[in-house]
């Protein structure tokens, strides 16, 4: 048995580190590529439906900041009622944008298409659907009811979207752009 010479350990540590490398610059280029929607890219071509520049940007902004949220979802009779809150004010007033937004492209009809699989049930139904928002000191308490099973399944299905969001951040959101 011959042992590894040190040139090729060299070689095999720097095809490892080069690996390494291209697996930690393919996760900043993707996550700048996300951060960029705006002008053209996948906003521009209408894989984002409604949302805006500044949707994404708060988007962003949730996804980086995810550590600092709480969230709770209480089932009940038709849907869900969820608690997100946080500890920092601007996050706070982040979330509420955010929710707020949110219900203004739902009320819009104004479909924001990526980032989840409940969420074109939901836009395609927005009116067999009751919401309710509640800005709070810390945060949103959000009630969402229908009396239609297959759409209180889908908010249920986007609450737990969204604790995931809170809970993973990023890797979450990538899984659901790819219906995983």
């Amino acid at each position: 048995m011959t042992g590894i010479t040190r040139r090729a350990a060299i070689g095999l540590m720097a095809a490892g580190a080069g690996l390494l490398g291209l697996g930690v610059a393919g996760g900043y280029l993707l996550r700048d590529a996300l951060k960029s929607l705006g002008g053209g890219g996948m906003m521009g071509s209408g894989m984002m439906g409604g949302a805006t520049q500044a949707d994404m940007s708060s988007y962003m902004k949730l996804f980086d900041r995810h550590t600092e949220l709480k969230r709770t979802v209480e089932t009940i009779d038709g849907g869900v009622r969820t608690t997100t809150e946080s500890d920092a004010p601007d996050l706070i007033a982040l979330l509420q944008v955010h929710v707020s937004s949110m219900y203004t492209h739902l009320n819009q009809h104004a479909e924001v298409t990526c980032m989840s699989s409940s969420l074109p049930t939901l836009f395609s139904n927005s009116t067999s659907y009751r919401r309710e928002l509640t800005l709070t000191a810390k945060g949103v308490v959000v009630k969402e009811t229908s009396s239609d099973p297959r759409i209180a399944s889908a908010i249920r299905e986007h609450a737990q979207e969204v604790t995931g969001f809170v809970r993973d951040g990023m890797p979450a959101m990538m899984r659901g752009m790819m219906g995983q």
